[in-house]
């Protein structure tokens, strides 16, 4: 590990960081394949709600997925998949798709709930590292992606990682946004507040 002792160094960490983690989402390039297109079906067809799901770091990337498909026309909610062990679960319906997010796969909570999710007749979209994982094995779509070996500091603190995954789920979100052909006005009405609302309400009395 660097010893930093002035700002020059702190500055320069930063940097390679912000590279290395460049280098880290562009690794998603070359592994994209059908399966990116089957999630995206599967999710446009989707009746319910997409629901989104991951433990440790995966959670809030997961978190983060369900908002942003929200704003971009697909209905999504997280559902923690800790809570879901306590009666959350009781959400998923037939008519959801469920988006479960797992590094190896063998996330306990989330295989708790991907069982759950697969007896109420839901379908579930696995994004993990391990194809031949507890998760890959209970999901109608597999999104296998590894990200690069040096992702991450001691292999196991998730920067760039997560990240990846993030980049992956910006992509699903774009790709559904294109899909439902959604509007920058059907976008204005479910962002009425904050500055975005406000840009968007200025924007509308101008024009």
């Amino acid at each position: 590990m660097t010893h930093l002792d002035n700002q020059k160094q702190i500055l320069l960490l930063a940097q390679e960081t912000i590279l290395h983690e460049c280098q880290v989402v562009q690794a998603l390039i070359p592994q994209l394949g059908e399966s990116v297109a089957e999630a995206a079906n599967l999710m446009f067809h989707c009746r319910g709600h997409v629901l989104t799901a991951g433990a440790g770091t995966s959670n809030p990337v997961a978190a983060r997925f369900a908002h942003l498909l929200s704003c971009c026309g697909t209905p999504a909610l997280f559902i923690h998949p800790g809570d879901s062990q306590h009666g959350l679960s009781g959400a998923v319906t037939k008519r959801d798709v469920l988006f479960a997010i797992s590094k190896g796969g063998e996330t306990t909570e989330v295989n708790i709930l991907a069982r759950v999710a697969k007896s109420r007749g839901a379908k579930l979209i696995g994004l993990t590292e391990k194809p031949e994982s507890t998760l890959a094995k209970l999901s109608d779509v597999v999104l296998c992606f590894q990200a690069p070996a040096d992702s991450d500091p001691y292999g196991m603190i998730a920067t760039g990682s997560s990240l990846f995954n993030a980049a992956l789920t910006d992509a699903l979100c774009i790709i559904m946004l294109n899909l439902r052909g959604y509007s920058k006005e059907k976008f204005a009405e479910t962002h009425p507040g904050g500055a975005v609302g406000n840009q968007i309400a200025t924007e509308k009395a101008g024009g």
